[in-house]
């Protein structure tokens, strides 16, 4: 029996180090670290559902905020199949290992993504116990259903306290020509972005500068003033326009009344996809729509860029008018499209040092009302 006991501890071992396995039918799953950025990015083209969060630029993004990265990739045969980018997050409430919109899975995959993130989650429990870090957190873009759900459950995760990046998104089809998509607008928007075009005091433009990154903050830091949200530094953003700006894949635009900036915009163009990251509006010209008519130009400039889809980022999980993301909300929905929803960040916790994490990110989710 003893010896029987010793064989069963010896396989248990293997199983948490190796980072091959054999699947029922004997195909072979590899996990390894992606060093090439061509072979990442080529991999992320053939993949329909993705974000910036994922791209090989966000991993160097990471690394200029001096947070420790890894590059995984899943290989079937010799194919690679997922990828995800992993972030070491250190913060005061304790590190953790975190996957921001990953893993990202090849599109009409023949095996389940189940066994896919079994795979993921055995060498992040490896590398997370390596790292000391208390958690593992994934904030996937599975869409939201029962069956995806299920998978991280089955696997031990537990719906996180808070939410990293957008769970619920607002999406649109830019393939069809500006006059349909002006038609498909809600009847405000449509209309507020004519008023801005007849108004010769309303002036848009867009520049890929970093200089102008200090002009975005100044109006970005009296938008937190009024709506009263924490923000990200000013070294961020400049880090992250660092990262995307030598390929040409983010600009600024900005909306100017009568010579002084009233509205503002970080847009990141990349893999046929555009994004609206960071927003900021004064309210010293509340009458004067600037933001629709920047909005209308950036989607305009996607177009251009050959790009399909536009991403308007986060939005209200609902209707409630007081949510803080409530005008927001209706300020993205009224240039059409459809909503997206993503499985909740998900936790799988290492130590116990994660339930001081999440009483502190619990308290502080009450605190904003989300």
């Amino acid at each position: 029996m003893k010896k029987l006991s010793n064989i069963t501890h010896f396989l248990t071992a293997v199983k948490k180090c190796v980072i091959k396995a054999k699947m029922e039918n004997d195909t072979e799953l590899k996990i390894q670290d992606i060093q090439n950025k061509e072979v990442w990015d080529d991999f992320l083209l053939k993949c329909e559902e993705k974000t910036f969060l994922q791209s090989w630029n966000w991993g160097e993004f990471q690394k200029m905020m001096g947070n420790k990265i890894w590059r995984l990739g899943i290989f079937i045969d010799g194919g690679l199949t997922s990828i995800s980018l992993v972030v070491k997050i250190e913060a005061k409430r304790g590190s953790f290992l975190f996957l921001p919109h990953g893993p990202i899975v090849k599109s009409n995959i023949k095996y389940q993504k189940s066994k896919i993130l079994e795979l993921f989650l055995e060498e992040l429990k490896k590398i997370a116990r390596e790292e000391k870090a208390s958690f593992i957190r994934i904030s996937s873009i599975w869409q939201r259903n029962e069956g995806n759900i299920r998978i991280f459950k089955d696997l031990g995760f537990r719906e996180s306290p808070i939410h990293m990046h957008a769970e619920v998104t607002w999406e649109l089809d830019i393939k069809p020509s500006e006059e349909e998509l002006l038609a498909g607008m809600r009847k405000t928007t449509r209309y507020l972005i004519r008023q801005a075009e007849k108004n010769p005091d309303v002036k848009i433009y867009h520049n890929p500068n970093l200089e102008d990154i200090d002009i975005f903050n100044r109006i970005y830091q009296e938008t937190v003033k009024r709506q009263h949200f924490t923000p990200f530094s000013l070294i961020y953003l400049k880090n992250e326009f660092s990262a995307f700006a030598p390929e040409g894949e983010i600009s600024i635009f900005f909306g100017k009344y009568r010579n002084e900036i009233i509205s503002a915009g970080i847009f990141i163009f990349w893999q046929g996809i555009a994004f609206y990251h960071h927003g900021a509006n004064s309210f010293k010209y509340p009458k004067i729509p600037a933001a629709y008519l920047m909005m209308w130009e950036a989607i305009k400039e996607a177009k251009k860029r050959g790009c399909r889809l536009f991403n308007f980022w986060g939005i209200a999980s609902d209707d409630n008018p007081n949510h803080p993301w409530a005008g927001l909300t209706l300020f993205k929905i009224g240039f059409s499209g459809r909503k997206k929803e993503y499985v909740r960040t998900q936790d799988f916790v290492i130590s116990k040092k994660y339930w001081l994490t999440y009483l502190f990110e619990k308290l502080r989710r009450i605190k904003r009302g989300l």
